[in-house]
């Protein structure tokens, strides 16, 4: 009997230690909070298919990548489809036209850069906007990310890092060896020079990145999806192992789910999550910290989209990156099906997009 009660512990402890949660509530791993008060939701564009990133113009526009291979521009409610060649898009399960970046020299420039999956790989390729046509102009900026042909865990989410370069977030394609794998650049956050397109790993050891935000102070959070447990949030640590190994060391060909998100068993020195969804996951995606007096004492807050939780969550972070507590909005709480992307605009306000297949929109989140 004893020695029954010393194995539950243990199992208890190693729970903790991984930082798994069992419990079935949007707090995961932290405590949930009320509700926050004073959200007000508006739809600013309708008409979407799978709509995935948005970026904002220095005049206020959006332009808004569509999955299945489309880019428009938003304006005061009116969409509009930019001429683009993006014959070689293949949208294919998760895959498609995914991550955009408007660069910080947009004004002069006009450059962005996009992100998509094509027949042989997924790629970034820099755009120059000329009115309502964009050509490309750095083609490819980046190839040779993996891809799997089902599209399958593409991941590729753009963020701007608070030095000007650019972090792209990947998947792991859904093959056992690639995310420990670090001469691969899948299953990892990368950190690359937004002109050239050189520089490489940061982080290793992902599943599917999905988010990547950027505080005013620096420190940069991904949101990652599980298997049927355990979404995480995770701060970054260059050089670090986010300890996900379904090749279990390279003992399985299959790509077996069953191991936990971050294995402190194989990689005692893998960094645990922040926070952890436990079980059911949310499916999270994008994240975006608020930032602005507008938002009271949300202010610094990550917001981070889910797909199948259908739902924004609202984390309340620590200075260290810890997560004290979850809210979710009841204006966005299964109201608008599944959201994708979000992003903060100039006027503070936060656009999110939602990803049900038809008629999808971008949503303005405000509080008043």
């Amino acid at each position: 009997m004893l020695g029954a009660m010393r194995r539950v512990v243990g199992v208890v402890a190693a729970l903790l230690l991984a930082g798994c949660s069992t419990a079935e509530s949007p707090g995961g791993s932290a405590p949930p909070a009320d509700p926050p008060k004073g959200i007000k939701v508006e739809v600013v564009a309708q008409g979407l298919t799978h709509p995935w990133e948005v970026g904002f113009l220095p005049d206020g526009r959006m332009l808004v990548t569509e999955r299945p291979g489309r880019l428009v521009l938003v304006e005061n409610g009116k969409t509009t489809r930019i001429k683009a060649d993006l014959g070689d898009v293949v949208a294919r399960g998760e895959g498609g036209l995914m991550g955009l970046l408007v660069h910080p020299d947009f004004a002069t420039t006009r450059r962005f850069t996009a992100c998509f999956n094509t027949a042989k790989d997924i790629r970034l390729v820099t755009f120059e906007l000329d009115g309502i046509e964009a050509r490309r102009v750095q083609d490819p900026l980046r190839d040779g990310f993996p891809a799997n042909p089902s599209g399958r865990h593409s991941g590729c989410r753009l963020s701007l890092d608070k030095d000007g370069s650019m972090l792209v977030g990947t998947g792991d394609t859904a093959r056992a060896s690639i995310a420990q794998d670090r001469a691969s650049l899948g299953g990892k956050v990368l950190k690359l020079d937004l002109r050239t397109g050189e520089g490489g790993v940061l982080t290793y050891g992902h599943r599917n990145v999905q988010g990547v935000a950027v505080r005013r102070d620096g420190l940069v959070l991904t949101a990652e999806h599980g298997p049927d447990v355990d979404d995480e949030v995770n701060v970054l640590k260059p050089g670090a192992n986010y300890g996900w190994d379904p090749s279990k060391g390279g003992t399985e060909d299959g790509y077996d789910e069953d191991v936990p998100m971050t294995d402190l068993s194989r990689f005692p020195d893998a960094v645990p999550a922040v926070w952890s969804s436990g079980r059911p996951t949310e499916a999270i995606c994008d994240a975006v910290f608020l930032d602005g007096p507008e938002w009271g004492d949300l202010d610094g807050a990550l917001a981070v989209t889910a797909l199948k939780g259908a739902k924004l969550l609202l984390f309340t972070i620590t200075a260290e990156g810890g997560v004290h507590a979850v809210s979710v909005p009841a204006e966005l709480d299964g109201t608008h099906g599944r959201l994708r992307g979000a992003e903060l605009g100039p006027d503070k306000a936060l656009y999110v997009t939602t990803s049900n297949g038809t008629d999808d929109k971008v949503l303005k989140v405000t509080r008043g």
